[in-house]
C-alpha cells in the first residue's frame, strides 16, 4: 500500500513537471507570446507609438492660383514628431486586435517672407507655418504572425478622421490679411498602412522581465505610410494641410 502510494506521489509529481515543462517550452520558444491571461504573460490592452516622419503639407493644392507654400519655404523636406495611444478593446481570434487610437503630431515650417508690395521680392522678416495634425482612427493589427506562427511581422491599418490646428506667423506675431487671422483649423479623412517588427526575438529574455516587472508585453520598430485629406472634403475653403507622407518609429504593447 505505501509502494502504491508513493508510486502515485511521484507519478503526479512527474506529470505536474511536464506540464509546467510544456508551459515554460512555449514560452521560450516564442518569447512572451501566449494567451495574454496565462501566468506567463501580462494582460494586453493597449499600444503606445512614438512616431518621426516627412511632412509636406498639400497647401498649393488649396489655391486656385500659384503655389505660396513653395515659394515661400521651399521644397526642403519638413518633418513630424508625434504621439499616438491604442486601444485594443477586441481581440479578433485567428487575426489580430481592433480597437481605437488617438494621435498628435506637430511640425513647423520657416522661411523669409516675400514682399506684399511685390511678391517677387524677399524681406528681411521670417515667416512661419505651424501645423498640429490630431486624429482619431481604427487601427487593425494582425498579431496572429507572430503568436500562430513564429513570425516577428505584424502588420496593421487605420482608418478615420483627422484634422489640423495650423498657424501662420510673421515676425514672431500671428499673421494677418487684413481682417483675417493666420489661423485655422482643417479636417478630412485619415488613412494608414504600415509594418511592425518584434523587438522580442532580439532578446527574449529582457523582453519577458519587462513584462513581468512592468507590464509591457511586446516592443517594435514600425515604418508606416501615412496619408491625410484635411481639405474638409474637397472644400475651397479650407487650407490643405495634410500630407501623404512615410512615418517611423517605436510601439510597446502592454
Amino acid at each position: 500500500m505505501k509502494r502504491l502510494l508513493l508510486v502515485s506521489t511521484l507519478g503526479l509529481l512527474g506529470w505536474t513537471r511536464v506540464a509546467s515543462a510544456q508551459t515554460v517550452r512555449g514560452v521560450d520558444e516564442f518569447g512572451a507570446y501566449g494567451p495574454s491571461t496565462t501566468r506567463d504573460g501580462s494582460p494586453q490592452s493597449a499600444a503606445v507609438e512614438i512616431r518621426f516622419g516627412a511632412y509636406n503639407p498639400r497647401v498649393d493644392n488649396s489655391v486656385p492660383n500659384g503655389t505660396p507654400y513653395a515659394d515661400t519655404f521651399g521644397n526642403k523636406t519638413r518633418f513630424m514628431v508625434g504621439l499616438e495611444g491604442d486601444w485594443q478593446a477586441l481581440r479578433i481570434p485567428h487575426l489580430g486586435t481592433l480597437g481605437p487610437g488617438l494621435g498628435w503630431g506637430y511640425t513647423r515650417a520657416s522661411g523669409l517672407a516675400r514682399l506684399t508690395s511685390d511678391p517677387d521680392q524677399i524681406s528681411d522678416e521670417t515667416t512661419s507655418l505651424t501645423i498640429m495634425p490630431i486624429y482619431l482612427v481604427a487601427v487593425l493589427r494582425a498579431d496572429v504572425f507572430p503568436r500562430e506562427f513564429g513570425i516577428p511581422i505584424v502588420p496593421y491599418a487605420k482608418l478615420g478622421m483627422g484634422t489640423a490646428l495650423w498657424s501662420s506667423s510673421d515676425g514672431g506675431e500671428t499673421a494677418h490679411a487684413g481682417d483675417v487671422k493666420g489661423t485655422g483649423l482643417s479636417f478630412g479623412p485619415q488613412y494608414a498602412l504600415g509594418g511592425m517588427f518584434l523587438l522580442d526575438i532580439l532578446d527574449r529574455q529582457t523582453a519577458r522581465d519587462a513584462d513581468v516587472s512592468l507590464g509591457i508585453n511586446h516592443s517594435y520598430v514600425f515604418g508606416e505610410w501615412y496619408g491625410s485629406e484635411l481639405d474638409a472634403f474637397g472644400s475651397n475653403k479650407r487650407m490643405n494641410v495634410g500630407a501623404n507622407t512615410w512615418v517611423v518609429g517605436l510601439a510597446i504593447e502592454f
